[in-house]
C-alpha cells in the first residue's frame, strides 16, 4: 500500500524532542543550525523538531538535476521539486531557506565516479561518498557561509559521546530504519558539528511530525534507490557514461565455459537471475575477471567469502589501534551485520568473517559495530574473493605482516 494513502494523525513535537541525555547528541540549545532539506519527510521532520526546541534553523537544499530537468533520475529527491517542497516547508515555519547548486560537482564527483567503478567490476556506494564529499563538503560550507555553526540531517542514526573523548555514531532507536551504514565513513572531525534529530523516531512518528504543518510533505514516498539512475537500469547509466562493455566468456569455478555475458556492467557480485544458464542448480556471480573479460559462477557454495581486506580504516567509537578485535561488521546496506575478527593496520584492515558471508563485493564498505551498536571503524572493500577463488586452507590461523590472530 502506497503511502499517499495512509490516514495520518498529526504529532506534537513537543513530545518526542529532545532525546533524553546521553541517548542521542545534540547542539546547545539555541544554537544555529542549517538543516540538510530534502524535500522528504524525514527532513521536514527534523526542521519541525529543532526549530519548535529553541534552535536558530536556516533550511539548506541541494540542487543536483540539470535544467531543464528531464527523466534524469529515479527519485525526484534533488531537483526542482524537492526545492519548492522544502521552500515551502520553511516558509510555513518562517524559516529561511537557501538553495545551494551541486551540479557540476555532484555529476563529476559522484555520478561519473560511479560509473568508472562499476565499469571497473566493483560495486560502488555513491550515498557514502556524497555524504562524504557533497553534504559535507559543498553543503557544510554553504552552511557555514549562511552562520550556522551545526548541520542537521534526516538520516536515522545517533551520536554517543564515548568514554575516550571521541564521538560514536550509533544504530537508530529502531533499526528496521537505521542509516548509520552510510554515514559511518565521516570522520571525527565531520561529525564534531552534525546532529541526528531523527534518530530515537520510528517513520510513522516522522510522518505525523511532518503532518503537523505540511501534510504534503508528510505523505511522500520513500526513496529506496540511487537517485541518479533512471528505473534502476545501472547498466544503461554506465554505459552511457563509459560506453557500451563488450560480451564475454561465463566460466565456473574450475575454468569452464558455461555461456557468454552480456557485458560486465550489466551484473553484479551475488546476482542469480539474468545469467541465461540453463542448470539443474542455480548459479551465482561470484567474481568479476575484468582483465580476461569473464565473468565467474558458481553454486551457493561458492559464494562464502571468509576474508576481505579494506582500504585506510575510518575510526570511529575507539582510536586508531594495531590491536586485533572481535565485532559485527555490516557489508552492504541491507546487510545483516555478522561475527567478524579484525586485523587493524593503517593502510587497512583484515577482517575475518566467522561464517563466512555471501555476496561481499568490492566497492562497498565493512563497516564494524559493537554489541551496543556504535560504529568503530570502518573501510571501503577492495578485495573480497570467495572462498573458493581464495584458495585458502581455512583451518590454518591466517597470518598478516602486521601479525597473526591468536584465537
Amino acid at each position: 500500500m502506497g503511502c499517499h494513502n495512509l490516514n495520518l494523525t498529526p504529532t506534537e513535537p513537543d513530545l518526542l524532542f529532545p532525546p533524553s541525555a546521553g541517548e542521542n547528541r545534540m547542539p546547545p540549545r539555541g544554537a544555529s543550525v542549517a538543516v540538510a532539506m530534502s524535500g522528504g519527510v524525514d527532513s521536514a521532520a527534523a526542521l519541525i523538531l529543532l526549530q519548535r526546541a529553541g534552535y536558530a534553523c536556516t533550511g539548506v537544499t541541494l540542487r543536483l538535476v540539470p535544467e531543464p530537468e528531464k527523466k534524469s533520475v529515479f527519485e525526484p529527491c534533488c531537483g526542482l521539486e524537492a526545492v519548492q517542497d522544502a521552500e515551502r516547508v520553511c516558509r510555513q515555519l518562517g524559516v529561511p531557506h537557501r538553495t545551494v547548486r551541486a551540479i557540476e560537482p555532484f555529476d563529476r564527483f559522484i555520478i561519473d565516479w560511479f560509473a568508472r567503478d562499476y565499469a571497473a567490476g566493483q560495486t560502488p556506494n555513491p550515498c557514502i561518498r556524497c555524504n562524504r564529499m557533497i553534504k559535507f563538503g559543498i553543503l557544510w560550507k554553504a552552511a557555514r557561509d549562511a552562520g550556522c555553526e551545526w548541520l542537521a540531517m534526516g538520516h536515522y542514526a545517533r551520536l554517543i559521546p564515548a568514554e575516550n573523548g571521541r564521538l560514536a555514531l550509533a544504530r537508530a532507536r529502531f533499526q528496521e530504519k537505521d542509516q548509520s551504514y552510510v554515514l559511518a565513513p565521516l570522520t571525527q572531525r565531520q561529525l564534531n558539528r552534525v546532529c541526528f534529530p531523527m534518530g530515537t523516531l520510528t517513520k510513522h512518528q516522522a510522518r505525523g511530525v511532518a503532518a503537523s504543518v505540511d501534510l504534503r510533505s508528510a505523505k511522500k514516498p520513500e526513496s529506496q534507490e540511487i537517485c541518479f539512475v533512471p528505473d534502476r537500469d545501472y547498466a544503461a547509466l554506465v554505459a552511457q557514461r563509459t560506453g557500451v562493455a563488450p560480451p564475454g566468456p561465463i566460466i565456473d569455478v574450475s575454468g569452464r565455459r558455461l555461456g557468454t555475458h552480456l557485458g560486465l556492467i550489466h551484473y553484479t557480485i551475488g546476482q542469480r537471475r539474468g545469467l541465461g544458464i540453463a542448470a539443474e542448480r542455480p548459479y551465482y556471480v561470484i567474481a568479476m575477471d575484468t582483465a580476461a573479460n569473464a565473468l565467474v559462477v558458481g553454486h551457493e557454495e561458492h559464494t562464502a567469502c571468509g576474508r576481505l581486506t579494506t582500504g585506510p580504516p575510518v575510526w570511529g567509537a575507539v582510536p586508531p589501534t594495531d590491536k586485533p578485535f572481535e565485532c559485527r561488521v555490516q557489508l552492504r546496506a541491507r546487510h545483516q551485520a555478522a561475527p567478524a575478527k579484525v586485523i587493524p593496520a593503517r593502510k587497512g584492515l583484515t577482517i575475518f568473517l566467522t561464517p563466512p558471508q555471501r555476496g561481499v563485493a568490492p566497492g562497498q564498505w565493512a563497516v564494524c559495530y559493537d554489541e551496543a551498536g556504535r560504529v568503530l571503524v570502518s573501510g571501503e572493500i577492495l578485495e573480497a574473493p570467495p572462498d573458493i577463488l581464495a584458495n585458502r586452507n581455512a583451518d590454518a590461523c591466517p597470518e598478516t605482516e602486521e601479525g597473526i590472530w591468536n584465537s
